[in-house]
Parts: structure tokens; C-alpha cells; sequence
């Protein structure tokens, strides 16, 4: 019979991309991955790796495996799920990714909450982007991922995962302060704050930025959002900023007519399907609803 903990080596191997990258996410030595896929192979009695460059890929013989482990892993999430389910007490560990803002925003004062309504649950936190995040869950590494989503930019939802929306989120064009602008044509001499090439909310602004006309002058890249409002408010930069964040902070500006766009950021809770049944992750996404309604 096939190892099924192999088969789950083999699989992340898939989502990583390389044995290396596999043995660093489970912190494991590179040679004790080829060791067991080795192994792997042996019982498989067929090649499940073939070298390409200095990298290896999957065969397909490989990438049927692996979506049996697929199959596998679902299983026996439901299987956990049902075992947690039958039980009320909200307890264990709770291991929970999320992206910039909301870590500095929503997260500590959810923690804080879990900490005093469940005193056995044993909460861990790791910051993440969203791209990565559901990777980290689809591995196993964390139990919840609470990410964002941008509308024309967001694939569908995997169907390993189950995503729960807990906040549309508007987010609003804002210029640099005490720098004047009438017209598209000063939109386009004006420099701007990016979120990083190759993020879904870059893609998205930039695209906004286009259906009004102008192609954007990007100075500057950060994933922290706080950097893009110091921008705008040191007068250096136009951003793109969610009501979450000048809400939360309690800062005084004004979005420009000029870009009269308020579109919505999904906020979601995702988590393996069949886990939204675990009392943990239920209390968890009660936290955040609440928190959520709380500054609203």
C-alpha cells in the first residue's frame, strides 16, 4: 500500500514548485525529501520525478498521484471536522494567516478576544500576502487565511477551499495633500503609490488608472498600506486607500472627485472545506465578524 504521509511529500513538492522549496516549507533537509519520494517511487513502481535543468517536475504519473492525495487530504480533513465538530469546547490550536493591513488593523484585537472567550484555545498568528496564504493553507502550515480579493482580478475560490465574506471593504482614490489637481492630465504628471508588481491589487489599480485615461506614473511599491497614507499625507504620492484603514486610524482626508471610483475590496475567511465545522474556526470568524461590526 502507498504511504499516504509520501503522498502528501509528493503534493507539496506540486505546490512548491521544487524539492527544495518543499523541504524548507516543512523544515525537513532536502535529502530527506528525495530519500522518501525515493521511497515513494519504489512502491509506486513507476518514475514520479524526471530532472529538468537543475530542477525536477512531476511525470504524469506523478500528477495523478498527487491528485489522489488531493482526494486523500479532503477526506481526512472531514474526517477531523467531524471528530472536532463532536465536540463543543473550543480548544487546541488555532493557526491563523493574514495580510498586511488587517494584521495591524483586526487581528490583535481578535486574538485578544479569542484569548479571553476561550482560554484553551492556543492561538498562533503569521503574517502573510494573500497570494501566499492559500498555498500555506492548501499545505496544511496555518488553519485560516483571511485574505483580500479585487473585482476582474480574483480567480474562483479552489474547491478544496470554503471562503466566508466578512467585509465589502470601498476603497477610494486619494492625492497627495496640498497638491492640486483638475483635470486627467494632472493625474497623469502626478506619481503614485503601488501596491508590488504581480499582486492582484496592483493589477487591479492600475487598471482603474487606464479605464480613466491615463497610464500611472508608479514611483512607488509597498505592500504596507500605512506607507502609501504617509505618502498622501507628506504630499509625494496619489494612492489607493480602503475605508478599513482611514477609518481604523481615525485620519481626515478627502477622496478626489476627479477619480470617481469607489469600488469594493472582498475580505474573506478561508479555510480547508470541510474545516468550517471545527469549533475553532467557527469562534475565529465570529471574532472577526464582531470585530468587524464593531468599526463599522
Amino acid at each position: 500500500m502507498l504511504d499516504v504521509r509520501k503522498m502528501v511529500l509528493l503534493r507539496e513538492v506540486r505546490l512548491r514548485g521544487s524539492i527544495s522549496a518543499a523541504a524548507h516549507s516543512l523544515s525537513y533537509s532536502h535529502s530527506a525529501v528525495s530519500q522518501q519520494l525515493s521511497a515513494l517511487e519504489k512502491q509506486a513502481g513507476v518514475p514520479l520525478l524526471e530532472k529538468v535543468g537543475r530542477g525536477v517536475r512531476l511525470t504524469p504519473a506523478a500528477e495523478d498521484l498527487v491528485a489522489h492525495a488531493d482526494e486523500i487530504v479532503a477526506i481526512l480533513e472531514r474526517a477531523e471536522s467531524n471528530l472536532a465538530a463532536s465536540d463543543r469546547s473550543v480548544r487546541g490550536v488555532l493557526r491563523i494567516a493574514a495580510f498586511t493591513t488587517i494584521s495591524r488593523l483586526a487581528v490583535p484585537p481578535v486574538i485578544a478576544r479569542l484569548h479571553d472567550e476561550h482560554p484553551d484555545l492556543d492561538v498562533r498568528y503569521r503574517q502573510v500576502e494573500p497570494e501566499n496564504g492559500l498555498q500555506m493553507l492548501s499545505a496544511r502550515r496555518v488553519d485560516v487565511v483571511i485574505a483580500d480579493s479585487y473585482p476582474g482580478t480574483s480567480e474562483s475560490v479552489p474547491s478544496e477551499f470554503t471562503a466566508d465574506l466578512l467585509l465589502r471593504d470601498p476603497i477610494r482614490v486619494y492625492l497627495p495633500v496640498s497638491v492640486e489637481a483638475t483635470s486627467i492630465d494632472d493625474l497623469r504628471r502626478m506619481r503614485w503609490v503601488f501596491e508590488p508588481s504581480g499582486s492582484e491589487a496592483h493589477a487591479f489599480t492600475r487598471r482603474l488608472c487606464q479605464q480613466r485615461g491615463f497610464d500611472p506614473d508608479v514611483a512607488y511599491e509597498s505592500p504596507d498600506l500605512l506607507f502609501h497614507l504617509r505618502l498622501v499625507q507628506e504630499g509625494l504620492a496619489g494612492a489607493f486607500l480602503p475605508d478599513l484603514l482611514v477609518r481604523d486610524l481615525g485620519v481626515r482626508l478627502e477622496s478626489t472627485p476627479l477619480f470617481d471610483v469607489h469600488n469594493l475590496r472582498d475580505i474573506s475567511l478561508f479555510c480547508r472545506a470541510g474545516a468550517e465545522r471545527r469549533p475553532a474556526i467557527a469562534a475565529c470568524r465570529q471574532a472577526f465578524v464582531e470585530q468587524f461590526d464593531e468599526g463599522s
